[in-house]
């Protein structure tokens, strides 16, 4: 198969999928081994960014897919009579953004790393399905452990939490917190791997 042929056959999969695809579906598919297949995506990717096309292929860890590109929002919402999706409030960001650099963990570190309950945040993040429930700490109370989803990589255009750009220093508030929380900060989940935490474990600054 030429490349031509190649790239046409992974766009015509992304968009009968309508969803994200995993790359190893795609070579499974084709016939692909894994670096042919990620040449041919990438291709694609920047051929409609550099022709400035409506669509965009967006790749978020192990899965591509196809998108509308962010200058034709608005008219794709004035289309389907889609409504703009409210931003979010600051304590959702902060809230989000320690779940983000701390996964995973539970509502009584964000909680704790805040200052404030952070109960209503928390939910609404699921609800936006930027956060999702992935276990339960070894703890008394077995308390929720969080991580952030796809959509969270795909709302923040980003293809890896690797993509993460570094933290500022901490202010003293919020590094006194952390002191006094020394030894109570254990995030091991009882239902995911270890190996599935993040490698450097940050707290964003409130």
């Amino acid at each position: 198969m030429v490349q031509k042929e190649l790239e046409a056959a992974v766009e015509a999969i992304l968009f009968a999928s309508g969803e994200p695809v995993q790359v190893e579906r795609i070579c499974v598919a084709l016939g692909l081994d894994r670096t042919a297949a990620e040449k041919a995506l990438q291709a694609l990717g920047d051929y409609y960014a550099y022709e400035r096309r409506g669509i965009r292929l967006l790749h978020a860890e192990d899965t591509w897919q196809l998108c509308s590109a962010p200058d034709c929002a608005e008219a794709v919402r004035k289309a389907f009579e889609i409504r703009k999706p409210a931003k979010l409030s600051q304590p959702a960001l902060e809230a989000l953004t320690i779940i983000a650099y701390y996964q995973p963990t539970t509502r009584a570190f964000v909680d704790q790393i805040r200052g404030v309950d952070s109960a209503y945040t928390v939910n609404l993040l699921v609800q936006r399905k930027l956060i999702e429930e992935c276990g339960k700490l070894q703890a008394p109370g077995r308390p929720r452990l969080y991580r952030t989803t796809k959509q969270f990589l795909r709302s923040f255009h980003l293809t890896s939490l690797d993509d993460l750009p570094e933290l500022p220093e901490l202010n003293e508030e919020v590094q006194a917190r952390l002191s006094g929380m020394e030894g109570q900060t254990d995030n091991t989940p009882v239902s995911l791997p270890l190996e599935n935490r993040a490698a450097n474990q940050r707290v964003f600054p409130s």
